[in-house]
């Protein structure tokens, strides 16, 4: 048996700052015994369970399953204990594959020769037994194999999402530094809004934090485009459970009121990339996209606005970027009374130019990006 069949337990990557989030999201989707953990979190789970978080999780980037787990301190060992694991169970020699690998305090330094050193133990094991070995592809491969070694001692895993599960499948459009789904997700999460209010967002850009907003208002499942999953490989998959998994999941899907969610750019590259994006999803063509410069709005008063600055603005003169959020921030004090705005900044330097006192800040990491999510409540 695999470790992932003898305990049902599980490691999910997280991004940094998302944890706790993402540890409060999975348990009512059936995880048990969670424990938060350096960029990410250890569940049990059984296969209903399992192919749940995956399917409706907005946070989890992925979801590893344990194959192998034992000490490690050379290369010749982790090339040893992967030639012996019958690959055959997983993936065909027509089919392709791709490794990704984190060591950590360990005797083996290298992450990128740890992966090749298990890459070719899983060529080496089909040559031996097939005749031939599949081919590896960096790009949507047919299974993702997971390494990691930390104080010698290593993990050899089956990433169960199929590739990070980031990729909902809506976002076709994109425009110049996009915001990654989960950390959209996880501003969404932080700020509370259950729907009581409007939802507005006055640079939206390719409309990823609308689509987050909506998925989670409407209770779409995010996994809900993604062709496949990367637990369909696992030996033990059971077709049945994940069809009622699914099912239930969709059923749970339900209207958009007229007017919640709405936003505007100035653009109209942006305008139309974020209709086509919302257009994917289940009531998204009845978000309101408008092109308009946000100075222009008469004002949004008593809503709930999250704003993801453009990171465009970092790369201008500074004098600039300074009159843009001093801007941004006079708008929210005259034109938005009785709103709370929750605004992210790439750069958290710009936080000392907005004018205002925010009520609280977080970090939230997206991409290279050490940004800010702060709080600004108009009275």
């Amino acid at each position: 048996m695999y470790a992932y069949q003898q305990n049902r337990r599980y490691f999910a990557q997280v991004g940094a700052g998302i944890e706790e989030a993402a540890a409060e999201e999975v348990k009512p989707l059936g995880a048990a015994a969670i424990r938060p953990a350096y960029r990410g979190l250890y569940f049990e789970a059984d296969k209903a369970a399992l192919y749940r978080i995956n399917y409706q999780s907005q946070l989890l980037t992925r979801v590893i399953a344990p194959l192998e787990v034992f000490g490690c301190h050379t290369t010749e060992a982790l090339y040893r204990r992967a030639r012996g694991l019958p690959w055959k169970e997983f993936l065909t020699p027509e089919q392709t594959f791709a490794v990704f690998a984190n060591v950590a305090n360990s005797r083996i330094r290298h992450s990128q020769y740890a992966a090749l050193c298990l890459k070719d133990a899983i060529a080496d094991y089909f040559r031996e037994t097939c005749g031939r070995r599949p081919d590896v592809a960096r790009i949507e491969p047919d299974l993702w194999v997971s390494l990691f070694i930390e104080n010698d001692r290593a993990v050899i895993g089956i990433d169960t999402s199929g590739g990070s599960l980031h990729r909902r499948g809506y976002r076709m459009e994109t425009l110049e530094a996009p915001m990654q789904e989960t950390v959209a997700a996880a501003i969404i999460r932080h700020t509370e809004w259950d729907g009581s209010r409007p939802l507005y967002d006055p640079m939206c850009g390719s409309g990823t934090l609308l689509a987050e907003a909506l998925i989670r208002h409407c209770r779409i499942p995010p996994g809900r485009l993604r062709p496949r999953f990367g637990f369909e490989r696992l030996p033990d998959f059971e077709p049945g459970v994940w069809a009622a998994v699914r099912a239930a999941g969709d059923r749970r899907i339900r209207p958009l009121p007229p007017g919640l969610i709405a936003g505007n750019d100035i653009a109209g590259e942006a305008v139309s990339a974020a209709r086509a994006n919302l257009g994917r999803l289940p009531h998204g063509s009845t978000v309101s996209i408008a092109r308009l410069d946000f100075r222009r709005l008469e004002g949004l008063a008593d809503r709930l606005i999250v704003c993801n600055p453009p990171y465009g603005m970092r790369l201008k003169a500074g004098a600039e970027i300074e009159l843009f959020y001093r801007g941004l921030g006079d708008f929210l004090k005259q034109r938005c009374r009785g709103s709370s705005a929750f605004i992210y900044f790439g750069d958290r330097g710009m936080l000392k130019h907005i004018g205002l006192k925010p009520a609280w800040r977080l970090p939230l990491r997206n991409g290279g990006l050490d940004g800010r999510l702060a709080r600004f409540d108009m009275f």
